[in-house]
């Protein structure tokens, strides 16, 4: 028999490579989505990849009305696990809108233990990030870091999240929780069916840039170059999804493998940084386009840089990272000229 696993934030740009991966790794699949920044579009092309066929609940997982129309979908299908993505993720949005991060991210994160308990699973894997890291640590960002201060209600929300898992497991040690720090998702699925599709003006260095490469922004703003790094602009650890999703299933694996319940904390992520001005080259290379940028003023809370220690993912998943940037480049293409308006396109 397969394992059935539920998706929250399921149609989402790292929950739809997700739910390809656990269909390829013959997992059945539950898709719980609100589609408020995602659609339906996502998961019918999931479907055809993969040649599955994803049950969906539609419900804003948030409130609590959400816990028993999610239990009455089910029905009496056993649940093996659960892969939580749902959730508001732009820090910007995040300090103008602090309540409404809280709310979302909080309460999906409890009602979803609800929903866990009600139908007799208790593993659980956590879309968390490196924003739970606080300035102040040395690179490469172990997963035992001394200082956890994120430095907005997004990385916040994470934190809160992973505790809340953590606690759970203190209280009942048959919790079977994997916390996975994320660095900075790029890239798409090779076929270009699925991809990274933002609502308005892009949050991240990578979708904008196809935007400016595929012509539906003028250039693109390079927030400082004046950082201790080795061209002066910022550093990150970027990892493709394609990556991230694999990361997911090893990760599931891992906790359904153990003799006992447990709780880890894992970064996934390269465990090597690129700087902004290589982002933009690379992409150039690939894509060949000309980017046109413009330095700007450092955002205030950016660090000059940041990047994973991944020998953790590699001790206990057997998982590390496979592709370069040159690849994550190639595939964001791919995706942003077959889909120049995104799914809606």
């Amino acid at each position: 028999m397969s394992l059935h696993i539920l998706v929250t934030g399921g149609a989402g740009y790292i929950g739809s490579h997700v739910c390809v991966a656990l269909l390829e790794g013959g997992y059945q699949v539950t898709v719980i989505d609100n589609f408020s920044n995602s659609h339906p579009e996502a998961v019918a092309r999931v479907n055809k990849i993969a040649d599955g066929a994803i049950n969906v609940i539609e419900t804003d997982l948030a409130d609590e009305g959400s816990i028993d129309f999610i239990r009455k979908e089910i029905g009496g299908r056993p649940v093996h696990g659960a892969i939580h993505l749902a959730g508001l993720k732009a820090v910007g949005e995040s300090v103008a809108k602090p309540a409404l991060y809280y709310h979302t991210n909080i309460n999906s994160t409890l009602n979803l233990i609800e929903v866990m308990r009600m139908v007799g699973s208790n593993t659980v894997v956590f879309s968390s990030s490196a924003t739970v890291y606080g300035e102040g640590n040395k690179n490469p960002l172990t997963e035992t870091a001394l200082n956890y201060m994120p430095t907005n209600p997004y990385g916040r929300t994470k934190l809160y999240n992973e505790n809340i898992l953590r606690d759970l497991y203190i209280a009942d040690n048959d919790w079977r929780i994997a916390n996975l720090r994320y660095f900075n998702p790029v890239g798409a699925h090779p076929s270009g069916l699925i991809g990274e599709d933002p609502q308005g003006i892009p949050n991240n260095l990578f979708p904008y840039i196809a935007q400016v490469a595929v012509g539906r922004r003028e250039k693109l703003s390079v927030f400082g170059s004046d950082y201790p790094t080795r061209d002066g602009s910022g550093v990150r650890d970027y990892i493709h999804v394609q990556d991230l999703a694999s990361g997911h299933v090893a990760a599931l694996q891992f906790l359904h493998n153990q003799s006992a319940g447990c709780s880890a904390d894992i970064n996934l992520g390269t465990g090597k940084g690129v700087s902004v001005f290589e982002a933009i080259a690379a992409f150039e290379r690939v894509s060949s386009r000309t980017i046109p940028f413009e330095v700007t003023a450092r955002r205030p809370g950016d660090l000059a840089e940041v990047y994973a220690d991944v020998t953790l993912a590699s001790q206990l998943l057997a998982w590390q990272a496979q592709y370069d940037i040159d690849q994550m480049c190639a595939d964001h293409w791919r995706w942003q000229m077959q889909n120049p308006a995104g799914y809606t396109g």
